[in-house]
């Protein structure tokens, strides 16, 4: 039986599109794990993520977007709706996105095989979120899940003391599912 793959902390990956985000960031981090489909694009990968987002942060955010019409910031939906394409192509469809579509939350702002990076602007902060992929050398497939946020004002800086325990553990455990999946 395979050991279970492990999810690690790692600083943002150099010559990522999401890289060039870092300065004057408030705020990023990183996480690897072994890339159990290494063939699939980012994008493809990326929607497998969400795909299997733990039920437990789905009520997580339904309860945020709760929250956070109170003090009049966007109800973004969940991580894993879908947006309607004017292709008629199926939202689980990498093929069918390009640049400035929505996928779930975010905007895709960077679009490659290897590298995906999303994003939403806000008034109190901008998020940007990337899933690369890498192979280094002989090593083993990796794929890495990276965010940097850019902080305005302190209503951003409150949102964020908040969210950031509950963004790492989410970010973890969707990396964990994805390898896990993969492992079967």
């Amino acid at each position: 039986m395979t050991p279970p793959a492990t999810v690690r902390s790692i600083g943002i990956p150099p010559g990522t599109a999401i890289h060039a985000a870092l300065p004057g960031a408030h705020f990023f981090d990183a996480y690897e794990v072994a890339d159990p489909h290494p063939a699939r694009t980012a994008l493809q990968t990326w929607l497998d993520v969400v795909a299997r987002t733990p039920r437990w942060t789905q009520q997580l955010m339904a309860l945020r977007n709760r929250l956070v019409r109170l003090v009049g910031l966007k109800d973004l939906g969940q991580l894993h709706d879908a947006h309607p394409l004017a292709s008629g192509q199926a939202p689980g469809d990498a093929g069918s996105y390009r640049v400035g579509d929505r996928v779930g939350i975010f905007l895709i702002r960077h679009l490659s095989d290897t590298e995906v990076v999303l994003g939403q602007d806000d008034s109190h902060l901008d998020v940007q979120v990337s899933l690369s992929k890498h192979r280094p050398g002989d090593a083993p497939a990796t794929l890495a899940v990276s965010t940097v946020v850019h902080i305005h004002n302190a209503l951003g800086q409150a949102y964020m003391t908040v969210v950031t325990p509950f963004h790492r553990r989410i970010v973890r455990a969707m990396l964990q599912r994805l390898a896990d999946h993969g492992q079967r």
